[in-house]
């Protein structure tokens, strides 16, 4: 049971509250008709006056209300907040979407985009690390000259076909030898574990190794090497377009263009990963300038014994957190059931 909040804290919750609702700024009057202990609206000047004063909130030089600083949002979402049931329609329509029969790169646009769908705002999922990705099968085809076909069957269901170039032609018995080897040792393992265990056994014992080991480890070092990054999948930026008003055009351009190179979102995906449960960065808190006048909302998904990412939803600082929050926490939940091998 959460204690009962001060004279203070009641006006900022209200004040947040009313902003979020309408945009405009507030003033003493509609605080006290959203107060569930009156007070007079000097009491309530006073008590604005103070939040002023501690940075809580702020009057825009265009009107006698007052708005929320990033600061008041902090203090309203760390200790005010009272978060909403996502419902059962919600949870619905996200199972709905999530079906563990889809392949995982579906998985991640239809989360990112069911996110943006209940929240009005972007989506985003960072896609797993391929190094993450754990072997069920492999096969080596020959092709012309000294290139390889290789069939990735990845996590059940997920199948990735890659090209690479070895050393020298390799016949298609050498080829399924060392796909027979891989498949008969590896199988559940991760792609970089593996990679790092046979370059492992090539420098600890290069003079003995056989032609087989000798083939394993080219192929199959080639063919296991992950991505130099991952990658991320963004949803419903257009959402984001009724920011222009509140922040201009300009930087509404810079959160766009940060969307198409999604480098700077990537980086800072990489911190959410690291962290247990909800993050929330509000404005300034996440580091880049782009975002200083938007929240993200993040949650990691995974198995329950390794995280292979995050997902979030970044919108306007005025947003109704208390919404929020359980959407982003569901999908992340339901996500990561979906994501769950067949036992």
């Amino acid at each position: 049971m959460r204690p009962k909040i001060d004279r203070a804290e009641e006006v900022l919750k209200a004040l947040v509250e009313r902003y979020i609702q309408d945009g405009e700024p507030v003033g003493s009057k509609a605080i006290a008709q959203s107060m569930v202990n009156s007070a007079s609206p000097a009491t309530i000047r006073n008590v604005m006056a103070q939040l002023e004063q501690r940075g809580l909130i702020h009057s825009p030089h265009t009107s006698a209300g007052r708005v929320p600083t990033p600061l008041g949002y902090r203090m309203f979402v760390d200790t005010l907040l009272t978060v909403s049931s996502p419902g059962k329609e919600n949870v619905d329509r996200v199972r709905q979407r999530l079906l563990p029969d889809k392949t995982p790169q579906e998985l991640m646009e239809e989360a990112s985009e069911v996110l943006s769908d209940l929240t009005s705002m972007a989506g985003i999922v960072m896609v797993p690390k391929s190094d993450r990705s754990s072997l069920r099968q492999v096969e080596f085809l020959p092709l012309e000259g000294k290139r390889v076909l290789v069939i990735l069957v990845l996590n059940d269901r997920e199948v990735q076909n890659r090209i690479i170039t070895t050393n020298r032609r390799y016949s298609e018995s050498e080829l399924q030898q060392a796909a027979n080897y891989l498949n008969q040792h590896f199988i559940g393992n991760p792609l970089g574990a593996i990679r790092e265990r046979l370059l492992k056994a090539m420098q600890d014992d290069k003079t003995h190794m056989d032609s087989l080991m000798q083939t394993v480890i080219e192929v199959a070092s080639q063919s296991f090497q992950p991505s130099p990054q991952p990658d991320c999948v963004v949803s419903g930026q257009s959402n984001l377009l009724t920011m222009a008003d509140e922040r201009g055009l300009d930087r509404l351009r810079e959160l766009f263009d940060a969307f198409q190179r999604k480098r700077d979102l990537l980086d800072l995906m990489d911190h959410c990963v690291n962290a247990d449960g909800i993050q929330i960065y509000i404005g300034q808190e996440s580091g880049y300038e782009m975002l200083d006048q938007c929240s993200l909302i993040s949650s990691t998904y995974g198995t329950e014994d390794e995280v292979l990412g995050v997902l979030a939803v970044i919108g306007p600082t005025r947003m109704p957190y208390q919404k929020v929050i359980p959407m982003v926490d569901l999908t992340a939940k339901i996500l990561s059931a979906a994501l769950k091998p067949a036992s």
